[in-house]
């Protein structure tokens, strides 16, 4: 009877344990691999759009491809960027042919942001690679590792960037 109680009270006081401070560095060491390489693939990504674009411009791009038209404001809250970043920006994404500014029929003043059809077509190819990549590694892995780092990247966003982080 006690060797049974024993591996669940053990199982128990090893979830209780607090992470130690070598636990913790060893995290954000892997975190910031991976931000490295999210950067460098950002690069890689608008390099393939347009050898003129930059990381950001592909980053405000990628928000107007793939959730349509926008105005200049909601991609800056979107990628939690300033707007003269991204009217800088846009503006630059205007001159290489990857999006055009159209007046907003309920707002004069107003713009909205749409992506050319040469856009749509090279950030949906560049994205589709980089999919493939993504979904070649984590399909290696099980099921439950893959529903369980979804919901710890949650947790972390939520306690370090708040809850509203990424919508």
């Amino acid at each position: 009877m006690i060797a049974s109680a024993s591996p669940s009270a053990a199982a128990r006081d090893a979830a209780a344990r607090r992470a130690d401070d070598d636990e913790i560095a060893s995290v954000e060491e892997q975190l910031r691999l991976l931000f490295v390489r999210a950067r460098a693939v950002w690069k890689e990504a608008a390099e393939a759009v347009h050898p003129d674009l930059q990381p950001v411009g592909y980053k405000i791009l990628s928000v107007v491809v793939h959730r349509g038209r926008a105005h200049a404001r909601t991609i800056a809250e979107v990628l939690e960027l300033d707007k003269s970043v991204v009217s800088r920006q846009v503006k630059h994404l205007e001159e290489l042919g990857l999006v055009v500014s159209v007046p907003d029929p309920d707002d004069g003043r107003a713009r909205f942001i749409e992506p050319t059809p040469v856009a749509v077509a090279k950030v949906g190819d560049r994205r589709s690679r980089l999919q493939q990549r993504f979904h070649a590694q984590l399909s290696t892995w099980s099921s439950d590792d893959v529903a369980r780092l979804a919901t710890l990247l949650e947790r972390l966003t939520e306690g370090v960037i708040g809850p509203d982080a990424g919508s």
